[in-house]
């Protein structure tokens, strides 16, 4: 029989991607343990601690109803969005329409893609921090938008200068990005920054996206805003929120898109065209969560930021410039001398030492220099780590 070979083109908006970098760490380090190599991963953000035991008995609990097993509410049903609502009611003290103003996801990742797919038409323009989360450039790009980078530099505490943008850019954009507590800056921003930044989007009619995992992983007393503690920041933001990082919940995929209700609107309109939401016991949990006892945060935060300085001591030892973040879980830290390529740092690393680390660049042409560490692997392990790049950096 003879074998017809036919040429399966793709789709120009997605011919030209590469596969996510950490998709092919992991192909890398898979092929260093076949090889007896001890890895530690010190570069991905996926918290290693578990829930608290009350999330997942409920979990357990809910799954062994018979009637618990089928469809559930596109978007969330009315009361994990209710949860939402509340949630932002006691922690930031914003009042939320939960019918309209909150929208569960399958994980905010997904959120943050499906923003650019409904507001984004080919040749708008959006904003984008550098270095930042690369889900706003590659979502953007498939929806065949148009990129300027605004840089976060250290000296202005990886916050973006605002007068930077020139006036022609302003007046064309669309969207514009941010993310605080940042990935992978680990930096803050108050809600003076909120003011400054909500007053600019009104003035040149620019949407804002607020990429706000990390909120409730503060150090030292610092406690996170959200923008929407800005009066009129509804009228022109929606903000990303997860379960992911505040409750240890990464792989249950429970995220939430909050404030304005039109863009909210299209995201759960584009929304139903793609999923059947989730299963029912898992947003039974995440009501649990958001609802339940808070006090173990406290001590979960305690874990990151011993771990936190751990790596901070460390790496000033060996010369690594960095500022102490006083949220996430990340530590970024530029390299020391003689060290300039952030690509090959971190692979020679990797393979000589075994210790994973992510290099800046993957987060943009001003992460060049500098490498992003997270805090998300048992603290033994974190110090193994630390302890093996301090001794190969010195020989």
């Amino acid at each position: 029989m003879t074998e017809n070979n036919i040429v399966i083109e793709p789709a120009h908006r997605i011919a030209a991607f590469k596969p996510y970098f950490f998709a092919s760490l992991a192909k890398n380090i898979s092929e260093l343990k076949e090889k007896g190599i001890d890895v530690i991963r010190i570069d991905m953000g996926s918290p290693d601690l578990p829930p608290e035991d009350f999330i997942i008995d409920k979990l357990a609990s809910a799954a062994k109803n018979k009637n618990a097993h089928g469809y559930t509410a596109n978007g969330g049903t009315p009361a994990f969005r209710l949860a939402i609502s509340n949630y932002y009611k006691r922690r930031f003290n914003v009042i939320l329409d939960p019918a309209t103003e909150t929208l569960g996801l399958i994980g905010s990742k997904e959120g943050l893609f499906h923003l650019a797919q409904v507001l984004i038409n080919p040749g708008d323009l959006v904003i984008i921090p550098d270095p930042g989360y690369p889900v706003y450039s590659a979502s953007t790009k498939i929806a065949g938008g148009e990129i300027y980078t605004l840089p976060l530099r250290a000296e202005n505490k990886f916050l973006p200068d605002l007068n930077e943008i020139p006036e022609n850019i302003a007046k064309r954009a669309k969207l514009i990005w941010i993310n605080y507590p940042n990935n992978p800056t680990g930096a803050t921003a108050d809600l003076s920054f909120f003011e400054t930044i909500v007053d600019f989007a009104l003035k040149h009619n620019i949407f804002i996206a607020h990429d706000a995992p990390y909120v409730d992983i503060c150090f030292n007393d610092y406690i996170a805003p959200s923008i929407l503690q800005i009066p009129e920041a509804k009228n022109i933001s929606i903000e990303f929120n997860s379960l992911s990082k505040t409750y240890n919940m990464a792989g249950w995929r429970l995220g939430m898109a909050v404030g304005n209700k039109d863009v909210i609107k299209l995201i759960h309109t584009y929304k139903s065209q793609l999923d059947s939401s989730h299963f029912g016991p898992i947003m039974e949990a995440g009501i649990v969560a958001m609802e339940g006892d808070q006090t173990w945060l406290s001590k979960r935060n305690q874990v990151y930021e011993k771990r936190r300085d751990i790596v901070v001591k460390g790496l000033r030892e060996v010369g690594f410039e960095l500022n102490i973040p006083p949220a996430a879980i990340y530590v970024w830290a530029k390299l020391p001398q003689p060290f300039t390529d952030s690509y090959k740092f971190c692979a020679d690393l990797l393979n000589e030492t075994g210790v994973s680390t992510t290099p800046g660049d993957v987060y943009g042409n001003f992460g060049k220099g500098y490498i992003r560490i997270s805090l998300g692997t048992e603290t033994s392990k974190i110090e193994e780590a630390i302890n093996r790049l301090r001794t190969w950096i010195k020989q």
